[in-house]
């Protein structure tokens, strides 16, 4: 699926209020926890593995996380972090392992494939699809938003509000063509759920209803675990396989 455009994506104007919860539940960003990206007022979470991807025969196939630790000896679990997992920070934006993975999972963007399988899935756990809040981190140096739209000021991310159905989740980007670009927190009227990508990690997370977070882990077109709100997000908080420390 290819995102394009804004869609029905609207800036909501002025009045933010919509997204005055989430601004006071987060938690602190300095925390570098699960709530401090979804507001931890949730029953349950869940973290969604963006896949990466192996080049065979001419096409492009998703590579899921579990698959990538196995080769490597490393356990899969919720808590896994991409350097721990395939050993060294040279998988980061520099070398690839041929014949186990190509291309490294999205960072920053939930990819289009994985936000409709999720999309399916929340749809179930709202009953306002028709009204959804998109709120876009402002850094983006393409940034298709509308200068014009409301400012939200999230702990540690200024982001810019939208509102839609929640069928666009799946079928825009937020930033300017050829670049493909998933909103970062977005969440439907009733607040059954909040889906956060922040712009520097390579999954994206979930708060929901412990049935919602079970729908989400246990749906065949996702790499998904359940997780709790107080877990970090750092590349060091992989609790269970041998933690790689950044170059110097």
């Amino acid at each position: 699926m290819k995102r394009r455009g804004l869609g029905l994506l609207r800036p909501l104007g002025d009045d933010v209020s919509a997204a005055d919860w989430a601004v006071t539940a987060a938690r602190d960003f300095a925390d570098h926890a699960v709530g401090s990206l979804v507001p931890p007022v949730f029953e349950a979470y869940a973290r969604v593995f963006h896949p990466a991807r192996r080049e065979e025969a001419g096409r492009d196939v998703q590579v899921r996380w579990g698959e990538v630790a196995a080769a490597n000896g490393r356990r899969a679990h919720a808590g896994m972090q991409w350097t721990a997992i395939t050993g060294s920070w040279k998988y980061l934006h520099e070398e690839t392992q041929p014949g186990v993975w190509d291309i490294e999972p999205e960072e920053g963007t939930l990819p289009a494939v994985q936000a409709e399988a999720l999309v399916q899935v929340l749809a179930g756990f709202t009953t306002t699809a028709h009204e959804c809040f998109y709120a876009v981190w402002d850094g983006f140096g393409a940034s298709a938003v509308p200068p014009a739209a409301a400012k939200v000021r999230m702990p540690g991310r200024e982001m810019l509000l939208l509102i839609g159905p929640l069928s666009q989740a799946a079928t825009v980007s937020t930033e300017t063509p050829p670049w493909e670009q998933s909103p970062s927190l977005w969440w439907p009227a009733d607040r059954a759920w909040c889906v956060a990508t922040d712009v520097d990690l390579m999954s994206t997370y979930v708060g929901a209803s412990a049935a919602c977070v079970e729908a989400i882990t246990t749906a065949p077109e996702l790499e998904a675990w359940p997780i709790d709100s107080d877990h970090g997000i750092t590349y060091d908080s992989d609790t269970l396989n041998p933690v790689v420390s950044p170059p110097a």
